[in-house]
């Protein structure tokens, strides 16, 4: 069987500051990861940025995200730039600048986080009525990520937790591979894989029957334990499933033995299997 692809979460936010130039740079020095994931939003002229929060003065264990405040997509991009991470010297960084700084073997997963706006529609399978308009949405600000994108010379995989995200990027940028990202619902999140043919799906780590983790609470699911095997469906449906989000070596194994696709971990090293 082979061994899943290693994703660095955020750049391997367990141990570089997360979304930044550094942790890219980083996560670029470890063999074992093959693909960096990131998000982004816009800042208040458009221009995308690479950061998770929707405001800037989020916390991490404690420790300020940045040490600016404000809601990203109101934050003038200067304010932005200048803003450091964590406590280090690192910045926020343009998508632009971040891609330049990824050498082009490394494959990038670009999560679109927002399009800046509270009305996000996440994790919802939508009714047909409600497609259009929530492509709308999204579509300046996929434009822009999508130019950014057409610039590196690597792999790009767009990702997201809305349905209007997805369609955007089949509009604009369809010949990118796309995945709908799941939160507390499995069905939906197929639904949207099949409705734009997308190449992958990411469900969380407790989402895989077979598996320890599927009797955990995570990210919107109970302990109740998996009804759906993925892998199974997605494997017939030739959908690629790259879970989310791994923190220790016995949660990789556990998916690496039921034989995933890919991991997205916060911390390099935890491919241990022989």
């Amino acid at each position: 069987m082979a061994e899943p692809a290693v994703i660095a979460h955020r750049g391997f936010a367990g141990v570089a500051p997360e979304n930044t130039v550094a942790a890219a740079r980083n996560a670029a020095e470890h063999n074992d990861a093959s693909m960096l994931e990131i998000d982004v939003q816009p800042a208040a002229c458009g221009t995308p940025v690479v950061i998770h929060d929707e405001r800037l003065e989020g916390t991490r264990d404690g420790r300020p995200l940045t040490d600016a405040e404000g809601l990203v997509w109101e934050t003038d991009l200067e304010t932005i730039r200048d803003a450091r991470v964590l406590g280090t010297d690192e910045t926020v960084p343009t998508l632009e600048a971040f891609l330049e700084a990824v050498p082009n073997a490394m494959a990038v997963n670009v999560e679109l986080k927002n399009p800046g706006t509270e009305s996000l529609r996440f994790g919802e399978s939508l009714p047909e009525s409600d497609r259009e308009e929530r492509k709308a949405v999204w579509k300046p600000f996929v434009e822009r990520v999508v130019a950014d994108c057409d610039s590196f010379a690597g792999e790009i995989l767009f990702s997201s937790f809305c349905e209007g995200a997805i369609a955007a990027v089949r509009d604009i940028g369809p010949t990118y591979a796309a995945a709908p990202l799941v939160w507390d619902d499995l069905e939906a999140g197929l639904e949207i894989a099949r409705r734009y043919d997308c190449e992958a799906i990411h469900p969380p780590r407790n989402a895989i029957a077979g598996t320890a983790l599927s009797g955990t609470e995570y990210a919107g699911f109970s302990d109740a334990g998996a009804e759906t095997d993925l892998l199974e469906v997605a494997r017939e449906e030739g959908r690629a499933v790259n879970v989310w989000t791994v923190e220790t070596w016995t949660q990789f194994d556990q998916l690496a033995e039921v034989g995933v696709d890919g991991i997205i971990a916060d911390y390099p090293g935890l491919a241990v299997r022989k």
